[in-house]
């Protein structure tokens, strides 16, 4: 079997092993739940400014500040991004 090959089992193994919960995946990309009003709040921006400055919706951010609904794992990554380094967000938005 080819090196690819051999890897791609040991890959399907330790996946199947996380689903059982024999093991835990190496790195977790998005946190299970953020703050959003904390976030908000730590910049001291309303809800209308702090959505137009890191283009969100308003509306969805007054749902997950009201805990309505609650921001998808693309969110919370962006959300995430933004507690620890607004400036680079917002200077890729900018650039965009």
């Amino acid at each position: 079997m080819s090196k690819f090959g051999q890897e791609l089992l040991q890959s399907a193994q330790e996946a199947l092993d996380i689903a059982k919960g024999a093991a835990k995946p190496g790195r977790s990309y998005a946190p299970a739940e953020v703050d959003v009003s904390a976030i908000r709040k730590r910049f001291g921006l309303s809800q209308a400014t702090f959505a137009a400055r890191f283009g969100l919706n308003v509306a969805m951010v007054r749902e997950w500040e009201q805990k309505r609904r609650n921001p998808d794992q693309a969110a919370r990554t962006l959300l995430t991004v933004i507690a620890r380094n607004p400036d680079a967000v917002s200077k890729a938005l900018i650039a965009a």
